[in-house]
């Protein structure tokens, strides 16, 4: 006997497609919700997949096809070292490459129009296997100037000294072409350069030398930076390592290691992004829940009439599950293409960094992801049918009978008392757990499972604080609050859209401010002298744009200085599978007052004779284990052993989420020999003005035969301004989606008291026909909204300030390995609760006129 066909197919098109008909307004706001989740999420993800891709595709294009690459741990090494690895019987060819970065700029530019700019040396007669996309392709002779006798007509001048083949990006970024003319900076100086051919390779502006004029022109003579290797057939990269036999402070790794150090640095700053945007399709599945509650109030005695006429508990609870599937499809559609438009547009406007300037210098193309799009619809979907869940449920319950007579209620009081209490213990548990594979997965499940703990927590608030006020006089006020507190299980309906959003947005606040304060106070110590001065404005220059000691002795004698320090600071890589740390080598005579430590520190005179102490930040305590007290080996030259230094102490650095370490400036001299400097720190006299220090200053540049301009100086404020300004910029999406979660919140709460009115008419009816006037029903039913959102902002709060101590003290450590000092932010909280209440009061208000009026009265007589 065949089984009867389902009829949901039948009841989607008679029953569910009238009542979106009628009200699509309302249900286009829960589309709209799941589209803007899907949108930002997906989105979000095409942008940074795009932008790593395009990335790793120019790493690779500019490492080239070598099977190892051989680099020093900082800066480079004795070109010694290639005759020896190239003679070796399993290298097939050895390629030698002179790697610096550079700023750039076309002759009489101002030098604050310079552009970045990394310079590549090779020997093309043995780079053309490796890097083909790096091999110049000399321009015709008509569009080079004419060479000197004796150059052969010019056959040889990709060979000269001072030639250069620039890639397309840089060609663009100068706004030069074969045959122009470049200035480079080395140092103080700039250096002419001729632009006599191109190169194929994509990504960041990138030029490419003869290997000796590249040595000469940045004074890298008897160095290179790096040795690319292709080995014989068969030959195992990691056999070769060890046959190698590499001196100290020189490793060797795949070519693609470098794309995967910027992958693996970046994940958890595109990850807490992506969990980011996800908070809108989180507080969208709330919405889906009031709207679909609303729809399935106002059609209670349809869903009892369809009961009666034969239709399920189990068909009624597919149905409205189905059109919550049918919100999520739609939504999830919509979403995707709005994804895919976002992230074109913010690939071709602000080129792939959404804030974290991870992916500089590329101009990425969208390339979209069929995985993605189905994984982000499907959540999409997902979060639809989340919604509509207890929705469905209730129609699943609904009592045909008492439904008919307008006797059915929303919710129930049936769910079991343990489950609130069980999420939050949970929740707590998980905080506590150690992120996995660099991802603090158990802390975003930990605030998941507070928010639904609290939510579901809800009717026992409600009864638990309602419960603690003194019963009112008025007796309008008194119904509004003895209902609020007995029929507080319908509150999870009402308030389960405000608890969910303001407690994102009360974290969010949170942890921003939190974060923005102790950014304050971080530079407030890092940032003691009257006046800054430097030659690179990023630390990608460090090597090449440097400053001298002549210069530093010239201004400690310049009147209106009381007091100056260098700063030198250099990449220093440990792990190969890990990005460069930062070594810092500055003066030290207070590290407690120099240095913004956090936790105990060892004092200097725990070192043993020969030791050397080191401060490291707490990056350098999660990525290699270097707490105080223990020993970390820096190998800080080529050829030489590590040297052996003892952590001292830990402390705050939220500029460099690879690491850093410091070290006295008298020790690292003693141990490289090396005396440049990269940043000048001057403590001034009272009466000293800084523009006019500043001019001195230059001209002492000039007299030593260096360009002063190239200086650039800046007080502690214009770099707190600078610093706080890009803050406030990086976190600017978590504002608006503070506003898309409130006013989500809001509009889930404004359906949810409609529902409850529209269901309550009858008891409208029944308070009128007692003598209640239509200002005394308002009155009641704004006092239970006050009442309720009331509770509802408490609990949101609450909930917010548990989310953010998680977020705080767990995600952004776990994530950034950094720590900060939690702050609440009073006003900003207290005007959030309290646009929230005035907001709920309103809704519940506007809900009440529609239903308070002269049907609610007739609408007794159907119980006669």
């Amino acid at each position: 006997m065949m089984a009867a066909p389902s009829p949901l197919g039948r009841l989607l098109r008679a029953f569910s497609w009238p009542e979106l008909r009628h009200h699509g307004l309302r249900h286009a706001t829960a589309v709209l919700a799941v589209t803007l989740g899907v949108a930002l999420a997906f989105s979000v993800q095409l942008i940074n997949s795009s932008a790593l891709s395009e990335f790793s595709a120019a790493v690779r294009s500019v490492n080239g096809q070598a099977d190892l690459t051989l680099r020093a741990a900082s800066g480079g090494f004795a070109e010694a070292l290639y005759a020896r690895v190239a003679a070796h019987p399993q290298v097939a060819l050895a390629s030698p490459v002179v790697e610096v970065r550079t700023r750039a700029r076309r002759p009489g530019q101002n030098p604050a129009q310079a552009v970045s700019l990394q310079i590549l040396g090779l020997d093309t007669l043995v780079a053309a296997p490796l890097a083909p996309s790096l091999m110049p392709r000399q321009a015709p002779q008509t569009e080079v100037p004419a060479k000197e006798a004796g150059a052969d007509d010019g056959r040889f001048t990709l060979l000269q000294p001072d030639a250069v083949s620039l890639n397309a990006a840089a060609r663009r970024t100068l706004g030069v072409q074969a045959g122009d003319v470049i200035e480079v900076q080395a140092g103080l100086r700039w250096q002419r350069l001729r632009v006599v051919g191109t190169v194929s390779a994509g990504g960041a502006a990138l030029g490419v030398m003869d290997i000796a004029g590249a040595q000469q022109v940045f004074a890298q003579f008897g160095r290179l930076q790096r040795l690319d290797l292709k080995l014989v057939d068969g030959a195992r990269p990691a056999d070769v390592r060890t046959a190698l036999d590499l001196p100290p402070g020189v490793s060797a790794d795949a070519s693609e290691d470098a794309g995967e150090r910027v992958s693996n640095v970046s994940s958890a700053y595109r990850i807490n992004l992506t969990v980011l945007a996800l908070v809108a399709l989180f507080t969208g599945a709330f919405l889906v829940f009031s709207i679909l509650s609303l729809s399935v109030a106002k059609r209670q005695q349809q869903f009892a009439l369809l009961g009666v006429l034969g239709l399920g508990a189990r068909e009624r609870l597919q149905l409205v599950l189905a059109e919550s599937a049918l919100i999520g499809v739609v939504g999830s559609a919509l979403g995707l293409a709005l994804g895919t438009g976002l992230a074109a547009a913010a690939l071709r406007l602000l080129a792939g960094d959404l804030g974290g300037g991870y992916f500089p210098g590329i101009a990425p193309t969208l390339q979209w992801s069929p995985g993605a799009a189905a994984l982000y619809g499907g959540l999409g979907i997902v979060a639809a049918l989340a919604g509509g869940w207890l929705p469905a449920r209730a129609a699943q319950r609904l009592a045909p009978a008492q439904a008919l007579k307008g006797l059915g209620e929303l919710g129930g009081a049936g769910r079991s008392a343990w489950i609130g209490p069980g999420l939050l213990i949970a929740g707590t548990g998980m905080a506590l757990l150690p992120p996995v594979g660099g991802v603090p997965l158990w802390a975003y499940l930990a605030v998941a499972a507070i928010l639904m703990g609290g939510i579901a927590c809800v009717p026992a608030a409600v009864g638990a604080m309602l419960g603690t006020l003194p019963a009112p006089r008025h007796p309008a006020a008194l119904l509004a609050m003895e209902r609020a507190r007995r029929m507080r299980h319908t509150a999870t309906v009402a308030i389960a859209g405000v608890v969910a959003s303001l407690s994102l947005s009360v974290a969010l606040t949170v942890m921003v401010a939190s974060f923005r304060e102790s950014v304050t106070q971080w530079l407030d110590v890092v940032l003691p002298a009257d006046l800054y001065a430097r030659t690179a404005t990023s630390s990608d220059h460090t090597d090449t744009l440097n400053l001298g000691p002549a210069l530093l002795d010239g201004i400690r004698a310049l009147p209106g200085v009381r007091r100056a320090e260098g700063v030198r600071v250099v990449d220093l890589r440990l792990d190969p599978a890990q990005p460069a740390i930062a070594l810092i080598a500055r003066p030290l005579a207070d590290p407690a007052r120099d240095l913004p430590l956090v936790g105990q520190a060892w004092p200097t005179r725990a070192l043993q004779p020969g030791e050397v102490g080191a401060w490291v930040s707490e990056a350098m305590v999660d990525l290699y284990g270097a707490r105080p007290g223990t020993r970390l080996l820096l190998p800080l030259r080529a050829g030489q052993p590590p040297v052996a230094t003892r952590v001292l102490g830990v402390w705050r650095d939220y500029a460099r989420q690879q690491g850093a370490v410091v070290l006295t400036e008298s020790d690292y001299q003693r141990l490289t020999d090396d005396r440049a400097l990269n940043d000048l720190a001057l403590w001034l006299t009272p009466e000293a003005r800084t523009d006019v220090l500043q001019t001195r200053i230059r001209a002492l540049a000039s007299q030593q035969g260096l360009d002063g301009a190239l200086l650039e100086f800046a007080e502690p404020r214009q770099i707190r301004e600078v610093t706080l300004r890009i803050f406030d910029r990086s976190f600017a999406v978590t504002y608006w989606l503070q506003a898309v979660a409130i006013g989500i919140g809001l509009f889930g709460t404004a359906a949810s008291f409609s529902a409850q009115v529209l269901a309550r008419r009858k008891e409208f009816g029944l308070l009128g026909h007692l003598g209640f006037t239509r200002r005394q029903i308002l009155a009641t039913v704004a006092g239970e909204g006050a009442a309720l959102t009331g509770v509802g902002a408490l609990l949101g709060l609450g909930l917010g300030v548990a989310v953010s101590v998680v977020l705080v003290h767990v995600v952004n450590p776990q994530s950034f390995h950094w720590t900060m000092d939690l702050m609440l932010p009073g006003w900003r909280l207290a005007a959030l609760c309290a646009s929230v209440v005035a907001a709920g009061t309103l809704t519940a208000w506007l809900a009440g006129r529609a239903a308070a009026g002269h049907d609610a009265v007739m609408a007794v007589k159907e119980d006669w």
